[in-house]
């Protein structure tokens, strides 16, 4: 059972701001973005600490948790930004330089880290079924399956998410709000937060989900390149493209295999298929997408109708969809139409993010769904929980609105060349390696284009052995579903430990 040992009862406003760093400013109180009361502010330079024990894999583990914000400093040593994290630190452990400290993003771009951290990794878990749909009473339970056993966790929020806030009104948000941008800052606060914590001799791990895969992918180049810090794991947690380039044919055909498993998912596909376990079944799927669907729609109008039927009834007995819906589509059709059609029958949509979420729109015509149906069931559950938890856990009282997506647009999405970074990363760093993590059933960051990712990552195929992809049977965040959760944090941990060279081993080729 989980017991709170001791609370610092106050609030984040009555704390002292922590030492400055010599040449820069200390930090002022922040006040939300609109004209608001003086109570409704937060210390950029603050912190409250809570002591803590959980039972994880049987195993007590007594920690700390530590809520609080950290300063970003502009080029003249003024504070522009506060960033808020929670810092998780076992207590037990008396040796610090090889403990494994896993810094841990969200996405959006404009979402905090509340998901990994009360859905995944973290030492408190939220209330929800074994598939992850909401219950009520909303709240948190302890996790037995977070990795706080093997690496000390901190969670960040960038930005415009959760509780993190430019200094004021007059900071340009084009300092954060952008694929380099957000890089740039984080690996600068990183540094910091590494260096306050006593955290360099420590193995050092980037986890992202979702823009937080950008994120990550970018920063283990940025880390090496600009701050002298190197990593020995990356995990990419539901991928996006990372700024490799897939338009055309090749952007059409990869999402069948998606299709395919969405359709077995809900029983649309053909007896003989339907009738496989999915994993048996997908290898057809993507053996067809890359030997023959690819290569018919690089051809475009010039394959011949006999060509364009023949492919047309594969998709379509791949895809669940209809043949005329196919042809109609020049044998590519869109995520959103797919997602309004498959069980336009039953007069459900399905999930975007989660395809395993049904949704009910006001007609049952069109081609796109009114709204995400998953998105909408995951908010019912983390807001409330979040809520409870930084006020009344870790004792965090502020007035601040939490941020579960924030304002962050524009988004400078210029010069996105993160997969790259990520390899020439991995290139400059032997100790460094890659995991990746996806649900078959996400259709935002599909799992057959995070394969494809890993191909392009690494064309010559000399990075192959620091490089494993796992698949999951749900979506987005996979880990909402109990049976994945567990094996998901299983592989994490192996993969954790696995990175860790031996004492003494050196770092070369």
């Amino acid at each position: 059972m989980r017991r709170l040992i001791l609370s610092l009862s106050f609030s984040a406003c009555s704390v002292a701001p922590l030492f400055a760093q010599p040449a820069r400013e200390a930090a002022p109180a922040i006040k939300n973005d609109q004209p608001v009361s003086p109570g409704r502010v937060l210390l950029m330079d603050s912190a409250i600490t809570t002591k803590h024990e959980i039972t994880i894999r049987g195993q007590r583990v007594p920690y700390t948790a530590m809520a609080g914000t950290l300063p970003v400093w502009g080029d003249d040593g003024k504070p522009i930004a506060g960033v808020f994290y929670t810092y998780y630190e076992r207590t037990d452990i008396t040796d610090r330089s090889s403990r494994p400290l896993v810094i841990s993003f969200n996405g959006g771009p404009g979402t905090s880290s509340v998901w990994m951290e009360i859905g995944y990794t973290g030492p408190r878990l939220l209330n929800i079924d074994d598939e992850g749909y909401p219950v009520q009473p909303f709240g948190l339970r302890d996790n037995p399956n977070s990795i706080l056993d093997v690496a000390d966790i901190v969670f960040v929020d960038p930005v415009n998410t959760g509780y993190s806030r430019t200094a004021n009104k007059d900071i340009p948000t084009s300092k954060f709000f952008g694929v380099n941008e957000d890089i740039r800052y984080l690996a600068e606060w990183i540094n910091t937060f590494v260096t306050r914590r006593g955290r360099w001799a420590s193995p050092k791990f980037l986890i992202g989900e979702s823009y937080g895969t950008t994120r990550v992918s970018g920063l283990a180049l940025e880390l090496q390149n600009a701050q002298w810090m190197y990593l020995n794991g990356v995990i990419l947690v539901s991928p996006t493209d990372l700024g490799i380039q897939r338009n055309g044919p090749v952007d059409a055909a990869l999402k069948l295999p998606y299709f395919a498993a969405t359709a077995w998912y809900h029983k649309k596909l053909p007896a003989d298929l339907q009738q496989k376990d999915l994993t048996d079944m997908l290898p057809e799927v993507e053996q067809f997408t890359i030997n023959e669907l690819l290569p018919a729609l690089s051809r475009g109008g010039s394959l011949d109708g006999a060509q364009r039927k023949a492919i047309a009834q594969k998709i379509a007995r791949y895809s669940g969809l209809k043949e005329e819906t196919v042809l109609e589509n020049n044998l590519d059709v869109s995520f959103n139409l797919f997602w309004k059609d498959l069980l336009r029958d039953q007069g459900y949509t399905v999930g975007r993010l989660d395809s395993r979420y049904r949704g009910i729109d006001r007609q049952t015509g069109g081609e796109r769904p009114d709204y995400n149906a998953e998105l909408t069931s995951w908010l019912q559950s983390f807001t409330p929980a979040i809520q409870i938890y930084l006020r009344d856990e870790l004792k965090y009282k502020t007035d601040l609105k939490y941020y579960m997506f924030g304002p962050v647009r524009p988004w400078n999405n210029n010069g996105d060349q993160t997969g790259e970074n990520l390899r020439q990363a991995m290139a400059q760093n032997p100790f460094l390696h890659l995991l990746v993590q996806s649900g078959y059933y996400d259709g935002a960051c599909d799992y057959f284009n995070a394969k494809y990712n890993m191909w392009q990552l690494d064309p010559s195929g000399r990075l192959k052995d620091r490089m494993k992809w796992e698949g999951y049977r749900s979506g987005h965040m996979m880990y909402l579903r109990k049976d994945d959760l567990t094996k998901a944090t299983d592989n994490l941990r192996k993969f954790i430990l696995e990175s860790i060279p031996a004492k003494g081993q050196p770092a070369k080729y």
